[in-house]
């Protein structure tokens, strides 16, 4: 829709004809919704299948969508606006996270417990200093997210195969119709971006869970009998089909397994992006799915 809208406002397209095709996109939207849109193996990928959609529908109108762009600053745009979306609803959650954190910190400040250093008994401490370090920590993180989203916030539609479009688009107008904050200027460089931004996303969730593993090995430890710093709810402890009176702290283990998913990610992608030549490579592909 920001590319018809964008196509008529430099007069590629009639006013009308970007009407007719922000309605038939309308119209596909509400099957994609309604799960009644199947993108058959012979469209290729999505952006064939939608441009078949509304050729099918509109004739040669239709076939004026794919004016002044390319598959790879399609597929880079949808990647950025999938990225800020996940993005978005990950520092909400931290939010949710810090506030109970917050809370657990202020309600048990004076709660004794023993600091250790090498695992080793070492000095007094307090349960409010142990979660105030794990909730200082994640705000660092939520810092780094930040950032990481800032980088991302930026369109490349436009930039098309590597090496941009000999017509007079306006960058910027689809931009600002996408909600981008600004144009990744360099159309080599939004090609070349494509692995380096998802993995500086990457690494800042693996920080995340990086803190997360350590939150769980604490807990995990502190509510051992042995330590009885902590008591899990039964609804979270999966017990033992042999030993019924065991609360296993699985949840905690199995976040502590992922923080190593996460980071495996980040090197899948890191490595695959390392040694391209300047310009869309194919090896991309394999980025989107870690």
């Amino acid at each position: 829709i920001a590319q018809a809208q964008m196509l008529a406002k430099i007069g590629v397209l009639s006013g009308n004809e970007a009407d007719d095709i922000k309605k038939c996109l309308d119209e596909l939207l509400k099957q994609i919704e309604e799960g009644k849109f199947v993108i058959e193996k012979s469209d290729e990928d999505v952006h064939t299948a939608i441009e078949g959609y509304l050729i099918a529908k509109l004739g040669d109108t239709g076939k004026k969508i794919h004016t002044a762009r390319s598959r790879n600053d399609q597929v880079l745009t949808a990647i950025r606006l999938y990225t800020k979306d996940q993005v978005k609803q990950i520092l909400a959650k931290m939010v949710n996270c810090l506030n109970v954190m917050h809370g657990f910190a202020t309600k048990y400040r004076d709660i004794p417990y023993v600091g250790r250093t090498h695992y080793q008994k070492a000095m007094p401490s307090s349960m409010g200093l142990w979660m105030g370090a794990m909730m200082e920590s994640l705000l660092d993180d939520a810092g780094l997210l930040i950032g990481s989203y800032n980088l991302v916030d930026q369109c490349p539609l436009g930039s098309a195969a590597s090496y941009g479009v000999m017509l007079p688009i306006d960058r910027q107008y689809s931009s600002d119709l996408l909600g981008f904050k600004k144009v990744q200027n360099n159309v080599l460089y939004a090609n070349n971006s494509r692995g380096k931004f998802e993995s500086v996303v990457i690494h800042s969730l693996g920080q995340i869970m990086l803190d997360m593993s350590k939150l769980s090995t604490d807990v995990i430890l502190f509510s051992a009998p042995e330590m009885g710093y902590l008591e899990l709810p039964i609804e979270f402890c999966p017990g033992s089909s042999l030993m019924p009176n065991k609360k296993n702290p699985d949840p905690f283990e199995l976040i502590r397994a992922k923080s190593a998913t996460v980071m495996a990610n980040f090197v899948q992608v890191f490595e695959a992006s390392r040694a391209l030549p300047s310009g869309y490579n194919r090896d991309s592909q394999e980025t989107k799915r870690p």
